[in-house]
């Protein structure tokens, strides 16, 4: 998700971190939508807003092209919590056709504001029915899921003969103290699901007060998931290169595999990965996609929509974003299950929750940490 979203070392930041993309192909092929999208009418562009952590395969965008006759532009526009914001402010003008990287923590007020055009893609009936937030509305249409928790850098735990941290009590304990880097829930959608699960771990007499523990023990807070990750965790690629002096990192259940896959120099037969997993401090994440309202190519976004849960586009996305894919029957690469963590009693809450009191707690959370 983040998201992501979102999640990989400095080498893979540098892989996905162009603003914009597009796929390879023939404007004017007059191919049908094989996507299941209408065929293709007017601009042979569509273009695709979201958050800086998009990543896809040019042969895969190249596919959708062949497929449909359109080509993907990506507009990425920051960090989940500011492209949402980007694109309320841009509501019925938007600047493209598609929004992809809202997730369960933004969704409400992304509905409430009216960004999307209903629209039931094709293949939704294989998508994990968990994953359908919205119900029959359609506004959105889930994309991929995955895990935020808390990542530690192994080699500083081995060093210092430290055992490293399993869940959220254990990050106030005084051995972990100045250990920890989060990001600003105002700005940052990793940010704003952690302080989610630990809502929900202590509940709403009990939250505010295990985050004052968390200020006492040093936590750190900064704007972004990537300066978070790549700049100040130590386990990182770009946290040792940086030389980060913090080992614990509020992140993905999924971004090990990441410090795996983009080493220098890349291991032959690695045990482990260098970064591991706290998989008791883990808050599910659900990514969505929907037609922007306003879009000047609808039917182009639809085709793109359809292509996002299609096998072909899932499976492609555990190893590109660092994901889980939602539909049934896609699988992932060796890497992405050997060394990535797999949570099963990770904390939820309700979307119409998060909806009631999002507000109110990011404003109590910033008057406590960042005031």
């Amino acid at each position: 998700m983040p998201t992501t979203r979102k999640l990989a070392s400095a080498a893979l930041a540098v892989a996905i971190g162009a603003t914009a993309l597009a796929a390879c192909g023939s404007n004017g092929s007059k191919a049908s939508a094989g996507s299941g999208g209408d065929a293709p009418t007017g601009s042979k562009t569509v273009t695709l807003v979201s958050h800086d952590s998009f990543a896809a395969s040019p042969s895969v965008l190249k596919a959708f092209t062949k497929e449909t006759g359109y080509t993907v532009k990506v507009l990425k526009t920051g960090d989940a919590g500011e492209a949402v914001n980007k694109a309320i402010l841009t509501k019925g003008d938007p600047q493209g056709d598609v929004f992809f990287g809202v997730d369960n923590t933004l969704l409400s007020r992304a509905l409430d504001n009216g960004l999307f055009t209903p629209y039931a893609a094709k293949g939704l009936d294989r998508v994990d029915p968990s994953t359908r937030l919205d119900g029959s509305k359609h506004r959105v249409t889930p994309i991929d899921s995955g895990n935020l928790c808390v990542n530690y850098d192994r080699a500083y735990f081995r060093d210092h003969e430290l055992a490293p941290p399993a869940t959220f009590a254990d990050l106030v304990k005084p051995q972990y103290k100045n250990l920890l880097v989060t990001e600003n829930v105002a700005t940052s959608s990793p940010g704003l699901g952690f302080l989610l699960g630990t809502v929900a771990k202590y509940g709403d007499s009990g939250w505010q007060g295990y985050w004052k523990k968390l200020k006492n023990n040093g936590v750190q807070v900064v704007d972004s998931w990537e300066q978070a990750y790549n700049q100040d965790f130590s386990g990182s690629a770009g946290g040792k290169k940086a030389k980060a002096t913090r080992p614990l990192v509020v992140s993905y259940a999924s971004s090990p595999p990441s410090e795996v896959l983009y080493a220098k120099p890349q291991p032959k037969t690695p045990a482990e990965a260098p970064t591991g997993v706290a998989t008791g401090t883990c808050f599910r994440q659900i990514e969505f996609a929907g037609l922007l309202d306003g879009a000047k190519n609808p039917a182009g976004g639809k085709a793109l929509i359809n292509f996002m849960i299609s096998k072909r586009f899932q499976e492609d996305m555990p190893l590109q974003m660092f994901v889980d894919p939602v539909v049934e029957g896609a699988k992932e690469p060796a890497v992405f299950t050997k060394f990535g963590a797999k949570i099963t009693g990770g904390e939820t809450m309700s979307p119409s929750r998060i909806a009631a009191h999002r507000d109110q707690w990011i404003q109590t959370w910033s008057s406590l940490l960042v005031k």
